[in-house]
């Protein structure tokens, strides 16, 4: 059973750093590729960053762009580090898996989901 799990979220402000983290379990982790999504309060689910499974590919949201940087280890995580963060990146975080070597940027490319955690940007 595939499971994910974040952390690393947490109350910053605007201008600080944080690394999320996307621990993932029950399945072959090379095999995988890594979205992470965000969805503020009243919005909907937006794509931020991914990761494929061989870490070759990686995309971002244009509002991340040259802030954020995804990476994954050679064991089972999944890592965002989010550097210059403003109070519009105030969401729920989420990583989310599909076996696949393609980056998808959309909600529905993905079959497993974590629980999510809060990252609050405070100006």
């Amino acid at each position: 059973q595939v499971q994910l799990v974040e952390s690393g979220g947490g109350l910053v402000q605007a201008g600080d750093s944080l690394r999320l983290s996307c621990a993932a379990s029950g399945y072959i982790f090379s095999s995988y590729t890594i979205g992470w999504f965000r969805q503020a309060p009243g919005k909907e689910r937006e794509f931020v960053s991914g990761i494929s499974g061989n870490g070759r590919s990686t995309a971002y949201a244009d509002s991340v762009k040259g802030r954020f940087t995804i990476s994954r280890d050679n064991q089972n995580t999944v890592y965002l580090q989010m550097n210059s963060l403003k109070p519009e990146d105030t969401a729920a975080y989420f990583c989310a898996a599909r076996r696949s070597m393609v980056v998808f940027t959309t909600h529905a490319g993905y079959d497993y989901w974590g629980q999510g955690t809060q990252v609050t940007v405070s100006s």
